[in-house]
């Protein structure tokens, strides 16, 4: 399986979208009614799409999934790009840190990273946080659904592309109860070959749980992984 997307639910789909796209320098897949899609390609790595589904009330709740990006030497010039596009600071109680806290034009929380030897070859996204009851049980079910492997990270849980570049997904203790669905998750895609039923039926056999969804019939199956963050599993494409 490819790890592929990085879903948000969003009031509007294509101004939030079209935030991303300028932040990260990614280029335009789809803008329909629909949703609006972006891809980040990063050369000999993974290719991550961003996708802005719409959803008239989504939830905020504390977000237990966020982007981290890569600032480094040059984070506050990329702060001010940012505050630039539509961003503003945020305050979410982080005291004295070295990274930036900023929400963009929805409210989704996001960092801008001071540097850090870990994010060498992450591309604009620097790593994805995402919290939950067992990091360890956590980041064990992820590397069996993506195939990816732990790198020298600087969370103490986290897993990266076998090529060693693109982003880091950092698994980290929870903090609050998860309350409501998450307003960002991860879809994976099977690859040609491997069996939907078989690949269920895996995740379930690993601490996932089918969710009894009210949107009718849909191309791919929804779930939650052991700590009860969503996501979906994308039927391998036609081409």
């Amino acid at each position: 399986m490819l790890l592929e997307n990085l879903v948000f639910d969003a009031a509007d789909p294509q101004r939030l979208g079209r935030f991303w796209e300028a932040a990260l320098g990614s280029r335009t897949l789809a803008d329909t009614a629909d949703g609006f899609e972006t891809r980040l390609d990063l050369p000999d790595g993974p290719v991550l799409d961003l996708c802005f589904q719409p959803v008239a009330a989504p939830n905020d709740a504390s977000p237990r999934l966020h982007l981290d990006l890569l600032g480094g030497a040059e984070r506050d010039a990329v702060v001010d790009r940012l505050l630039g596009l539509g961003a503003r600071h945020l305050d979410i109680g982080q005291g004295d840190v070295p990274w930036v806290v900023l929400a963009d034009p929805e409210g989704h929380a996001f960092c801008v990273m001071e540097e850090r030897a870990a994010y060498r070859d992450t591309g604009p996204i620097a790593a994805v946080p995402l919290q939950g009851s067992d990091p360890e049980r956590d980041a064990a079910f992820w590397a069996w659904l993506t195939g990816w492997q732990p790198p020298d990270g600087t969370a103490p849980v986290s897993l990266r592309h076998p090529s060693g570049r693109g982003l880091i997904l950092e698994f980290l203790l929870e903090g609050d109860a998860k309350s409501g669905k998450n307003r960002l998750h991860l879809d994976v895609r099977l690859e040609p070959g491997e069996d939907a039923d078989e690949v269920v039926a895996g995740v379930q056999e690993r601490g996932a749980t089918l969710v009894d969804h009210e949107w009718g019939e849909l191309p791919w199956t929804v779930l939650t992984d052991p700590s009860g963050n969503e996501f979906c599993i994308l039927p391998a494409s036609a081409s």
